[in-house]
């Protein structure tokens, strides 16, 4: 008997789409770009490079070779243009929409260039979609959303008071999304996220992610430093699991599933002082010095850094969601990216070579 995933990975083989990706440079965006090529699709990709690289797009050509490579067409362009917003849905089937400017602390620095990218850039995306006719319309999230709502796991109905302008953004896209629901009758899925992790997350990016900054550093023999104490529970989720959300909410069939926020996650949280355990004992032959290490614990500095617990039950119940890679498994394989890198997490383990462009 198949699984949820593996039913969806037949329709969608079966059916070949047009796949629109926003942020088809970033983290998860080209790890979803990976996967849908690799299923036959055809992708349409658009970036800026404001937090995107081509050298991610340059690892998902090392993965699916030449033959697959040729389903796919790029566009630098930006998602403030209702033109080329436009352009990129007239022939699109399903858009995933996964282009922002993340990071709570750099929306407080720059909230006109955050509210440009992630509420007007999103709502040019509405518009270009449901004006093309696509089908599905899939957006990402933040759990940042509801991270001053004291009680665990977070719920997808539940939205607190938002901590940062990036959190502002987000709820926008979830308002404006409902709105068209009611208005147009355009479909839509929110897809709300919390500490994903996994190969090509850069250590270095203004949303500090946790795992690979945390990677980067025991690999440069650097001091860590974590918000909250050992004991703060956070949901991390591996980035394939991101993925197969993804894809199941863009091919469900269900008319009960769609116009909904779903949190994405593993359902639970773990403590940072397991995490840094894993850790320790995958950096115990290579960096032996490192078992000695605990990281540094500072106060909180933004909403992120709290304890969070997604409420996956809808996501299981109308999506069949189910998180395939638990956060030891997740852990391996970012760690192995990173050594094949040098502390970048670039291709992941066992990804074939190949020449580099894009």
């Amino acid at each position: 008997m198949l699984t949820p995933y593996e039913e969806m990975q037949e329709r969608i083989r079966r059916r070949p789409r047009t796949w629109v990706i926003t942020g088809a440079a970033g983290f998860i965006g080209s790890h979803l770009a990976e996967t849908l090529l690799t299923m036959g699709q055809t992708v349409i990709g658009i970036d800026n490079f404001l937090t995107g690289s081509r050298a991610n797009l340059a690892q998902v050509y090392k993965t699916v070779g030449d033959h697959l490579w040729k389903n796919f067409r790029f566009v630098q362009g930006d998602i403030r243009s209702i033109n080329q917003c436009r352009q990129i849905c007239r022939s699109a089937d399903v858009v995933l929409h996964h282009a922002a400017v993340v990071g709570g602390r750099h929306s407080i620095m720059d909230p006109v260039g955050a509210n440009e990218n992630n509420a007007t850039g999103f709502l040019n995306m509405l518009v270009a979609a449901h004006g093309a006719g696509v089908t599905r319309f899939i957006y990402a999230l933040s759990g940042d959303t509801d991270s001053d709502v004291s009680a665990l796991p977070n719920e997808p109905s539940q939205t607190g008071r938002q901590q940062s302008l990036y959190a502002v953004t987000k709820y926008v896209n979830e308002l404006y999304a409902e709105t068209f629901a009611r208005c147009y009758g355009f479909d839509s899925i929110g897809v709300r996220y919390f500490n994903v992790f996994g190969p090509r997350q850069n250590p270095d990016s203004a949303y500090v992610p946790m795992i690979p900054n945390w990677i980067s550093s025991m690999m440069r023999n650097i001091p860590v430093h974590v918000g909250g104490d050992a004991g703060t529970p956070r949901d991390f989720c591996y980035v394939d699991n991101i993925v197969r959300a993804n894809l199941l909410a863009a091919t469900v069939e269900d008319v009960a599933a769609v116009n909904r926020i779903y949190d994405i996650g593993m359902g639970e949280g773990i403590a940072l002082s397991t995490i840094s355990a894993m850790l320790r004992d995958m950096f115990e032959h290579g960096y032996p010095h490192e078992r000695a290490l605990h990281p540094a614990h500072r106060e909180i500095r933004y909403a992120g850094e709290q304890g969070s617990a997604a409420d996956i039950g809808m996501a299981r119940r109308l999506l069949g969601y189910w998180p395939m890679y638990d956060v030891r498994q997740g852990l391996w394989f970012t760690w192995g990216a990173a050594q094949l890198s040098g502390t970048r997490g670039g291709q992941k383990p066992g990804s074939p070579a190949g020449p580099q462009h894009t």
